[in-house]
């Protein structure tokens, strides 16, 4: 059944599927790297004072560039040519430091160009998405896309982060070869839905989009938070290598979890997430440091990061655009995933060094995300009832037709028993008369 769904979702608009998955993963692989670049490079350069400055003016343009660019990319007459001059810009931008070089000003300049050109783009990227895919497989191409950026993110780490020549050639080539796959799928000029796009005030005084949106942001203020202290807690090798666990854990998850949220919805598969991952939080808490209790929550927090990603980042906010211009919800719901980086270097580091009792903030985290339920309760479901109520009747159809099927298997079983019985006494018969006679 998952075969069929996969192949479906190809058969349906491949080229909207290969652009999505092209211009998506290329962003955040390129991201993932450029900002694993710009942290080392305040490490090697001795930077540690200025480390959190430089981080907050990176973050600060990152966050000003996305309102930017949400404002002029629905503007635009054509979403495709604003995405690849977007990408040509980015794949220029990446040598930028080849000039600057590795100063405290090069650094800035780095951060900043990091930051502008990631979020420029981000909300038109996602809102091409959300405009070219439906409810029913939102999900699922968004857990595959998921999956396909951390193996992206991993191969591309491999190269090191200690060049700068190596390092803005990788950014810059990267870029390129996106935009050269992009230009070779000869996109249809697509232009963004014709709704007209919702305004801020709007979109915050939306219900549904708070209900969502608040326990979301609560999960990533507690799991940044949470991070600095667990590395207090445990060994820094097990924490990193439990770390790689988990992004595989949460590609994975993102995939399966696609499907299920595309045929059950995401209301029930988000609450079964929190609930989990409060779970896991607990046991870490009264487990004080145990090893079995770590990885518990290890396994428990990387698949719920990748339902989370996979509902929080792709499928939802496209659901809740109506039909819209999504970029503009794309941008806040994408908010709260970009800060808790800046959260985990700022407030959650000096927490970690505040906290005495770790087993307390633990507790708080358990009891946060328990609390984070109660919005997703009052919460509507994004996906249509109908398609759901389709999906079940599907499903029992489809259980039917095997329950159906194994009956008659075992009825011609039975049948082709009996036939093989008479003939067994039919031919002891033959064999009596036989022997009587001769």
């Amino acid at each position: 059944m998952r075969i069929a769904a996969i192949s479906h979702l190809f058969s349906n608009g491949k080229k909207a599927v290969a652009i999505n998955t092209i211009l998506i993963a290329n962003a955040f692989i390129w991201y993932s790297y450029a900002f694993k670049f710009l942290t080392n490079s305040i490490s090697l350069e001795n930077l540690g004072t200025q480390f959190l400055s430089i981080i907050a003016v990176h973050f600060l343009v990152l966050f000003l560039a996305l309102l930017l660019g949400e404002y002029f990319s629905s503007k635009t007459k054509n979403s495709l040519t604003f995405l690849i001059l977007w990408m040509l810009s980015g794949a220029l931008l990446s040598l930028v430091p080849l000039i600057t070089g590795l100063s405290y000003l090069g650094i800035i300049v780095f951060a900043v160009i990091t930051g502008a050109n990631f979020g420029f783009g981000l909300p038109a990227c996602l809102g091409y998405f959300a405009s070219t895919t439906e409810s029913t497989n939102r999900g699922k191409l968004g857990g595959i896309i998921y999956f396909l950026i951390g193996i992206g993110a991993f191969m591309i780490s491999t190269a090191g982060t200690e060049s700068l020549v190596v390092v803005t050639l990788i950014l810059a080539g990267w870029k390129a070869v996106g935009l050269f796959l992009i230009i070779l799928l000869k996109p249809i000029k697509t232009n963004f839905p014709t709704k007209p796009s919702s305004s801020y005030r709007k979109i915050f005084s939306n219900k549904g989009f708070l209900f969502y949106f608040v326990p979301w942001a609560m999960f990533v203020f507690v799991n940044s938070l949470a991070f600095p202290v667990i590395e207090k807690v445990f060994p820094a090798d097990l924490v990193q290598s439990s770390a790689n666990i988990e992004y595989v854990l949460s590609g994975i998850s993102a995939v399966i979890f696609g499907f299920f949220a595309d045929s059950k919805g995401r209301k029930r598969l988000t609450v079964a997430g929190f609930a989990f991952l409060g779970i896991g939080y607990g046991v870490l808490g009264f487990s004080a440091g145990n090893i079995f209790g770590w990885w518990f929550y290890t396994v428990i927090d990387g698949i719920a990061w990748g339902c989370f990603v996979m509902i929080f980042i792709f499928a939802l906010w496209g659901d809740l655009s109506e039909g819209r211009n999504g970029g503009k919800i794309y941008a806040i719901g994408v908010m709260p995933y970009l800060f808790s980086s800046f959260m985990r270097f700022s407030i959650g580091s000096t927490l970690g060094d505040a906290i005495g009792n770790y087993s307390t903030i633990f507790s708080f985290a358990s009891f946060f995300l328990f609390m984070a339920v109660l919005p997703l309760v009052f919460a509507p479901e994004t996906m249509s009832e109908q398609i759901i109520k389709n999906n079940d009747l599907k499903n029992y159809v489809n259980k039917a037709k095997k329950q159906v099927s194994k009956v008659r298997e075992k009825n011609q079983k039975s049948i082709e028993h009996q036939e093989l019985h008479e003939k067994s006494e039919e031919y002891e018969k033959a064999r009596e008369l036989a022997e009587k006679y001769y």
